[in-house]
């Protein structure tokens, strides 16, 4: 068996996988709180238990929310680190792999079928170029893919932590309260489900919302989102629309940097979540105000992933790729 993880800041998927033709298959699968645990150790004991069945474990991939180096991971949200000679032990496996979990979802994609993505923009994708992914959640994720032999193959990146780049008078003036507030305004801190939340106080300054009563409440970015979406408060869908602008243009900025022309992949929480405010036209836009590259960006696929496993889909890939 295959034992596949997505590590985030707010939520865990562990997974068991029988190896596969083309993907693995899912045999079990549960979901925790990631702050429920002292220890990923912990974790995986309660997995364990929870399961029900006896298994052997061949080969464990587990994908973190944070920086991978070498055996070890930080997650950045929440600060716990795991390490692979833990998993090793508690498993009784050699076959052990921690991958950025942005990594760990690029993994999936050229697996995943039509009915897991929305297409924004069908382009015209390279057959030998490469791809990106940008994950917007608890905290935004990127991860390349360069085409090595005919493959994509994931490289992961803490791009979620570069500095934001405003595009706008307006975007300015919010990057003058995040600094203000933060000491500095990084990407995540827009695209994000706290960075939503920011641009709902940027939004309403001055203003009461009336919708959404507690910003600091766990579900207030999903509060903002169906008020925006709902058409009950006009400076929270200000506010979705200025996440979907800049996300539109960060997405841009990856497919330029990462010459994405196989394509760009929206993963995460948030993108399936709120469609109606990436199809109007305003993330797109974004996207290919990139003179004089528009041409270029205006053929690069761009799709939303569905599929709310798919990093645990990914991580249980790696794992088949590590006895194979």
């Amino acid at each position: 068996m295959l034992l596949a993880g997505d590590v985030g800041g707010t939520k865990t998927l562990l997974g068991l996988f029988a190896p596969g033709a083309v993907r693995p298959t899912p045999r079990a699968t549960r979901s925790y709180s990631t702050t429920s645990f002292q220890t990923f150790g912990e974790m995986l004991d309660a997995f364990s238990r929870d399961v029900q069945q006896p298994f052997t474990v061949d080969a464990a991939v587990i994908g973190v929310a944070g920086p991978v180096s070498g055996d070890h991971a930080r997650l950045t949200n929440v600060g716990r680190v795991i390490t692979g000679a833990d998993i090793k032990d508690r498993l009784s496996t050699t076959h052990v792999r921690l991958l950025n979990d942005l990594e760990a979802m690029a993994c999936a994609v050229e697996f995943l079928g039509e009915d897991e993505l929305a297409i924004l923009q069908a382009g015209e994708p390279d057959p030998e170029g490469s791809a990106a992914v940008i994950a917007a959640g608890t905290g935004l994720g990127q991860a390349y893919l360069r085409r090595v032999g005919g493959k994509l193959v994931p490289t992961p990146s803490e791009g979620g932590h570069a500095d934001f780049a405003a595009r706008t008078d307006r975007e300015m003036d919010l990057v003058r309260m995040l600094r203000a507030s933060r000491g500095r305004a990084e990407v995540e801190q827009i695209l994000s489900g706290p960075g939503l939340v920011n641009l709902h106080r940027f939004t309403h300054r001055g203003g009461e919302c009336g919708v959404v009563e507690d910003v600091d409440a766990a579900d207030a970015p999903a509060a903002v989102s169906r008020a925006a979406l709902g058409g009950r408060c006009g400076s929270c869908a200000d506010a979705l629309r200025m996440f979907a602008g800049a996300y539109g243009a960060e997405a841009g900025n990856l497919a330029l940097r990462g010459l994405a022309t196989a394509g760009v992949y929206l993963g995460g929480g948030i993108a399936p979540k709120i469609l109606p405010a990436l199809t109007n036209g305003v993330f797109m836009d974004a996207f290919l105000a990139k003179a004089p590259m528009t041409d270029l960006l205006a053929r690069v696929p761009v799709k939303v992933i569905l599929n709310s496993e798919a990093a645990l889909i990914g991580a249980a890939i790696a794992a088949q790729e590590l006895v194979r």
